[in-house]
C-alpha cells in the first residue's frame, strides 16, 4: 500500500470546467492534488487528467476554461433529455448483469446517429495543451462497444493520448463512438461515472465526482460502496462533490458550453474555500 490517487470522474463540458476550477482553488490555497501518484480519468475526468498531467500551470488551464476567448470550441449538444433517458432506460431493461448493461448500451451508442468520429476527435484534440502521454502514471477509462468489458490505456497502452480521451469522453446516444485498433469504444462512465476502484492499492485517494454520489447513471458499483471498500482495504478517503453554488453554475445540461465559465469560477471558489479531509 503506498501513494496518493486522484480520481476525476465524468460529468461534461461543464464537470471539466468545474474540476478545473476546483483544482485550482485548492492549489492556490494549499492544497494541490496534480501531484498524485496515479490519476484515474473517466470522461470529462479524463480531459482534466490529461491537462493537470501535461505541464500546463493550472492558471492557465482554469482561463482556458474560464475566459470565453480562451475556450476551446466545442460542437453543442442539443439533447432531449426525456426522450434520451426514455431511450438509454429502455436499452438497459431487462439485464440483470452490469456486463449486459454495458453491451446494451454499447448497441445504444453504435447504433445512434452522431457528428462524425473525426469532427469529435478534432474536438477533444483542441481540449488537450499536449498530445502525448506523461511521465506521470495516468489511467483513462473506457468501455469496448461490442463486448462491455471495460478498457484502461495510460502509457504502455500504443494507444495516442488523443484517442483514449476520445473514447473515454464518448457519450452514448449524443457522441461517435471511437475505434482504436479495429474496435469500437465509448465512454468510460458507462461502467462508473469516476471507476474509483481503479485506485485500490493507494494508501490516499481523492475522488472528484462532478455528478455527485448520487450520479442516475447505471454503475457496476454504487460510489460510496467502492468508497468503503477502498476504506477496508487501507486507504484514506475523501470524496468531493459540487457544492450548492456549483451544482447551480452547472446547471441541468452538463454538455452546454455555455456552462464552462459559470461552472469554473464557481469550481475554483469552492476549491478555494475546501479544506480536504481524507477518512
Amino acid at each position: 500500500m503506498g501513494g496518493q490517487a486522484l480520481v476525476l470522474g465524468g460529468g461534461g463540458v461543464a464537470g471539466v470546467a468545474w474540476t478545473t476550477g476546483l483544482l485550482t482553488g485548492l492549489a492556490e490555497h494549499g492544497q494541490d492534488l496534480t501531484g498524485a501518484d496515479l490519476l484515474v480519468g473517466t470522461s470529462a475526468g479524463s480531459v482534466v487528467a490529461a491537462q493537470v498531467t501535461s505541464g500546463t500551470p493550472l492558471h492557465e488551464l482554469f482561463a482556458r476554461q474560464a475566459d470565453p476567448a480562451r475556450q476551446a470550441p466545442e460542437i453543442p449538444a442539443e439533447i432531449d433529455f426525456e426522450k434520451f433517458a426514455a431511450e438509454f432506460g429502455g436499452a438497459v431493461t431487462g439485464w440483470t448483469s452490469p456486463a449486459e448493461v454495458r453491451r446494451a448500451v454499447g448497441r445504444l451508442a453504435l447504433a445512434a446517429e452522431t457528428v462524425p468520429e473525426a469532427d469529435r476527435r478534432a474536438v477533444i484534440e483542441a481540449r488537450l495543451p499536449v498530445h502525448e502521454w506523461p511521465e506521470q502514471r495516468l489511467v483513462i477509462v473506457a468501455v469496448d462497444a461490442e463486448t462491455g468489458e471495460p478498457r484502461r490505456f495510460d502509457r504502455a497502452s500504443g494507444v495516442s493520448l488523443v484517442d483514449a480521451v476520445a473514447a473515454s469522453c464518448a457519450v452514448p446516444g449524443i457522441w461517435p463512438a471511437v475505434t482504436i485498433g479495429g474496435r469500437r469504444y465509448v465512454d468510460g462512465g458507462v461502467r462508473s461515472a469516476e471507476n474509483a476502484d481503479y485506485a485500490t492499492g493507494h494508501s490516499r485517494v481523492t475522488v472528484v465526482s462532478p455528478l455527485g454520489a448520487d450520479a442516475p447513471l447505471p454503475m457496476e458499483k454504487p460510489l460510496l460502496e467502492v468508497l468503503d471498500d477502498l476504506r477496508a482495504a487501507g486507504a484514506e478517503v475523501a470524496l468531493i462533490t459540487p457544492d450548492e453554488a456549483s451544482v447551480a453554475s452547472i446547471g441541468e445540461n452538463p454538455l452546454d458550453p455555455a456552462t464552462r465559465t459559470p461552472a469554473a469560477e464557481a469550481g475554483r471558489a469552492q476549491g478555494a474555500a475546501l479544506t480536504v479531509t481524507w477518512k
